[in-house]
């Protein structure tokens, strides 16, 4: 006679096993039209999971995050069901959820079209509505791979031999399909509703490119059509702020296959990635950071003493020299910075002390997961590295989450949810350090006012740290900022310092990042802005164009003028018409034209448009000048538009 307690700590008692679908209804019939699975004890389970003991049981609705989980999870099994009844031939391998969907890689002869996925579309809507109740069945690891094999499934009879012989095998399937799967899923396919088929892309069996391509076939599932239709905007508009599209336009840079996952910085886009390191040094030098520069290239001996070859060692690229000496390029840091901290006897009056570098790194990533400044090989870490005594990780983490909340309100980013990621499973250190470290960073992190959410196991191999991820314009979140307090790595390279009581003793090394990679946050803040970044991060703020070529020489000499005042500006003297000028320069986000023409040059003014197609007037070149200056010394707290419509009022 199991006793059900439920969320609330109401205790149900049932005579005999009861289903968590049975609990549900014996809640209420709403709960049970809702629910989709259950926890029992903590465990995800379906709803046709019996319970026979006391347990703590909640039910898994469509409100509950692991609900979509749920739905999406059945959903590419939905896929996988209408791929096999139309594509007969094709073999199913894996289909996980991933971020806002879920994908499913096939082996077929051909790749799949446009119309192969419309029409697979539709056969997932058909077997939907039947409502076919979804079913598990348990089989033994060897029975499963041969009655995989016996089907032709040559890759899911793969999956399953590697799974260990003891570990039962869960299939689920509805109708005359079936696969494998651990589960759980909806109760029948009348249960999904609302689901897109987005793209279909090649991907290698395994991840490896030395295996076989297959056919990944992505798409999204949401609770509700409501749903699936707001995504399905986000993503349109996700596509016109395309950072790769943006940058095309404005000619801020490209990628060739010659360099994969590396950046050509074209000089308008240059100067944007200065404008970041500029901003970032002196907000850094403000706060008390001295800024050095490490080797992108050190002895693999190195590495292994800090451990990264062991942990990171896949993603590190490697040379041999001619006289048999192996270097690493620096996939990180951290390591040079302890050899800089190591030079001389410290004491522990130094402390802390604040390592700044924009260090160039490298990590290998598969190429299937380059992404355009997104994800990359080669990248600029705004990197510092804090040393500090173990009294002092509270106050310094403090000042490094204002700093960071800080600068991202600079770029326009207020809303910012932070994560404290613990320990992983690949680490360093033991767990007493590792119980230090997590407990000195969740006091820090209370002390600074923040709220965090748990990110488990997804620390680094070094030390837990706290993320910032960014909500953009169009609701999307962008992990960017790190604190992590690391109680590991200053030991492993011998760092220490003579204490107060003239002892050696080694110190907490803070690993920070703002931006994390510049690249990755130049490509956030084109997709956030749609390419319409602050005037005073534009790699051009202003062009001055002439209606005639009679104001060439005025137009000269304004472009002159407002560059002496630090100003960002083009000239654009072309034997063109002034609207088609106009038109061409909107179109590459430029914030400011600025317009000559016969009266202008009497009055020494000049007409100001703005990108966004605004006529500001006529405005007197040396107020002009004064009132763009400013708004860039600002960095926009202070702006043109505002300083036009207060004369105005005035």
């Amino acid at each position: 006679m199991p006793q059900i307690t439920l969320p609330d700590g109401t205790r149900k008692p049932f005579a005999h096993d009861v289903t968590v679908g049975e609990i549900a209804a014996a809640i209420g019939p709403g709960l049970a039209k809702a629910a989709l699975a259950g926890r029992v004890d903590g465990q995800l389970v379906d709803l046709s999971y019996r319970v026979a003991a006391d347990a703590a049981v909640s039910i898994v609705t469509d409100k509950d995050p692991v609900g979509l989980e749920v739905i999406r999870h059945s959903t590419a099994h939905l896929l996988a069901n209408a791929v096999q009844e139309l594509f007969p031939d094709a073999q199913v391998t894996i289909g996980p959820v991933i971020e806002d969907g879920f994908y499913y890689d096939f082996a077929y002869k051909r790749p799949f079209s446009t119309d192969d996925l419309a029409a697979i579309e539709k056969r997932m809507t058909e077997i939907a509505e039947k409502d076919l109740p979804v079913r598990r069945r348990l089989m033994d690891r060897d029975e499963a791979v041969r009655h995989f094999e016996g089907l032709g499934e040559h890759y899911k009879a793969e999956i399953i031999a590697s799974i260990p012989s003891a570990e039962p095998i869960s299939l689920y399937g509805q109708g005359g399909w079936e696969d494998l799967c651990r589960g759980p899923h909806v109760p029948s396919t009348g249960r999904l509703k609302a689901f897109k088929l987005t793209k279909v892309a090649g991907a290698y069996w395994r991840g490896d490119s030395r295996n076989e391509m297959l056919q990944r076939i992505y798409g999204t599932a949401w609770a509700t059509p409501a749903q699936l239709k707001e995504y399905l905007t986000r993503l349109e508009e996700a596509e016109k702020r395309d950072h790769r599209r943006i940058g095309k336009e404005l000619d801020l840079f490209h990628l060739q296959e010659e360099a994969p996952g590396a950046v050509f910085w074209h000089p308008k886009g240059w100067t944007l990635f200065q404008s970041l390191i500029s901003y970032m040094r002196e907000r850094q030098t403000a706060a008390g950071y001295v800024e050095i520069n490490t080797p992108e290239i050190m002895d693999r001996e190195l590495w292994v003493q800090s451990g990264h070859v062991e942990k990171f060692g896949e993603n590190m690229f490697m040379t041999k020299t001619p006289d048999e000496r192996v270097f690493a390029i620096k996939p990180m840091n951290c390591p040079g910075h302890v050899q800089v901290f190591n030079q001389g006897l410290r004491s522990y009056r130094e402390l802390p002390l604040r390592f700044a570098e924009f260090g160039k790194v490298h990590r290998y990533e598969p190429s299937g997961a380059l992404h355009g400044l997104m994800r990359v090989r080669a990248f600029t870490q705004d990197d510092a590295h804090i040393f500090c005594t173990t009294e002092q990780i509270t106050a310094e983490s403090v000042k490094v989450t204002e700093l960071i909340l800080g600068i991202y309100r600079d770029f326009g980013f207020t809303d910012v949810r932070i994560k404290f990621s613990d320990r992983p499973a690949k680490r360093v250190g033991s767990d007493e350090i590792w119980d230090k470290a997590e407990s000195a960073l969740r006091h820090a992190a209370a002390a600074a006012g923040i709220e965090t959410s748990l990110n488990p196991g997804e620390g680094a191999f070094y030390g837990p740290k706290l993320e910032f991820v960014l909500r953009d314009a169009i609701g999307r979140d962008w992990q960017c900022g790190t604190l992590q307090v690391d109680l590991n790595l200053p030991a492993r390279l011998g760092a220490h310092f003579v204490g107060e009581d003239g002892q050696k003793h080694t110190p907490v090394m803070l690993h920070r990042a703002m931006f994390g990679s510049l690249e990755r946050f130049t490509g956030i803040l084109l997709e956030h802005h749609a390419g319409r970044l602050p005037v005073w991060l534009a790699p051009v703020h202003a062009v001055v164009m002439g209606i005639t070529d009679r104001q060439e020489k005025y137009c000269t000499e304004v472009a002159e003028n407002l560059k002496n005042q630090g100003l960002r500006v083009e000239l654009d003297l072309r034997n063109e018409k002034v609207g088609f000028k106009i038109r061409e320069h909107t179109l590459k986000r430029v914030p400011y034209l600025l317009v000559a023409g016969d009266r202008e040059v009497e009055g020494r003014s000049l007409a100001v448009r703005t990108r966004s197609g605004k006529d500001l007037g006529v405005i007197e070149l040396g107020e002009l000048g004064t009132w763009l200056a400013e708004e860039v010394a600002s960095r926009g707290r202070i702006v043109l538009e505002d300083r036009v419509s207060q004369r105005r009022s005035a």
